[in-house]
């Protein structure tokens, strides 16, 4: 029998843990980051550039998996860690968010969502039983139930509305799933800002029962005051024994906050797509490569990294090569960001497994305070 999904929690700081999540595929650290690859490639980088900044695990996406190259061509072709050339633990999205926020033409019933193709103009239908079919073609380690996610601030009728069909499509979900040894099924809790919504929905979550479980519904809109004033109570809502994701965060102070909150998986876009924009996440604070301060500077981003932009290129090379749009800008930038993100993790853990986060967490804080070096 394939080894089964656990996890174990070992050491508490607070709030916040250190553990292991266990997979067939080999072992998450958590807290853990999860870089996205959307479209089965995490964008600029190769699969052991990813593996080398530190990370454990990647993030597919099922709605645009689905539509290109489609679940069953993937099946096809040995699965999505053979066809994207990760051979390490892959959680997938359900789709659900893409959908709302992407698709057009969407009309969403009991059933779930009729949509029309962002790509193309198609027609599809996602519902929780077909989003863990397609999941199951993909080959996904780690698999969301399939929920709707409405975009705050909305009023609480809309959001309980929202939430209570969740909760009906998570139980289709987890029949649908069904039980397959070494590979796990995580719940989505929901309720917007509300608190008495969120006990609700994390009653409904534990009574299907789960092998993990998001904190979803945040990081849309609300602005970090709120997500915080959710995840002072929320994580506590879940069970103890299972690792609790927060989807979709976030910018490095979100995290930092996040995990002093009880949260042990997160993903985010923003390393990414800021490496391609010419943002660098330091120590420090955020650095624009585009500003024309950086042009004549022999200086790495940050003093301290040891990743391959900072170890072997200047601010100047790579303003340059940003202005000049050459592919290596995005390439070293999100590598940089990357590494950056993994790093900040590896602190994280060292420092919950130390007794000492709030130490961590003071030092962080004051050292972007102090904004980026000066320029010469």
């Amino acid at each position: 029998m394939a080894q089964r999904f656990g996890f174990t929690v070992a050491a508490r700081d607070g709030a916040a843990r250190t553990g292991v999540i266990s997979t067939p595929r080999g072992e998450i650290r958590t807290p853990a980051f999860m870089p996205v690859g959307t479209a089965a490639t995490v964008k600029a980088m190769l699969p052991d550039s990813v593996r080398a900044t530190g990370a454990d695990i990647l993030l597919g996406n099922t709605y645009h998996l689905m539509l290109r190259p489609t679940a069953e061509r993937i099946a096809r072709l040995g699965g999505l860690h053979r066809f994207m050339n990760w051979e390490r633990p892959i959680l997938t999205d359900s789709g659900g968010f893409q959908v709302m926020s992407l698709a057009s033409l969407r009309k969403l019933t009991e059933e779930g969502v009729r949509f029309s193709s962002h790509i193309d103009g198609s027609k599809h239908m996602l519902s929780p039983e077909r989003s863990m079919e397609i999941q199951k073609l993909l080959g996904s380690d780690i698999v969301m139930c399939f929920d709707e996610c409405p975009a705050l601030p909305a009023d609480e009728a809309t959001v309980a509305k929202s939430m209570r069909m969740s909760m009906r499509w998570a139980q289709r979900s987890r029949d649908a799933f069904g039980d397959r040894p070494g590979h796990a099924l995580f719940g989505i809790m929901q309720g917007g800002v509300t608190r008495e919504l969120r006990a609700e929905s994390a009653e409904a979550l534990r009574a299907i029962g789960f092998d993990g479980y998001a904190v979803g519904g945040l990081a849309v809109g609300e602005g970090q005051e709120a997500m915080f004033s959710v995840l002072d109570y929320a994580p506590g809502m879940l069970p103890e024994d299972k690792p609790r994701y927060l989807m979709g965060v976030g910018k490095p102070d979100d995290i930092v906050g996040a995990v002093e909150r009880g949260i042990d998986m997160m993903d985010c876009v923003l390393p990414s797509r800021s490496g391609r924009t010419g943002q660098a996440w330091t120590r420090r604070g955020q650095v624009n490569i585009k500003n024309q301060r950086h042009q004549d500077d022999p200086r790495p981003l940050d003093e301290a990294c040891t990743c391959p932009a900072c170890r072997s290129y200047s601010r100047a090379y790579l303003h340059h090569v940003f202005k000049a749009q050459e592919i290596i800008a995005s390439m070293l930038l999100t590598w940089h960001n990357l590494h950056y993100y993994q790093e900040l993790m590896q602190g994280l853990r060292e420092a919950v497994a130390a007794g000492r986060l709030a130490g961590f967490v003071a030092e962080f804080h004051a050292l972007r305070g102090q904004g980026d070096i000066e320029p010469l």
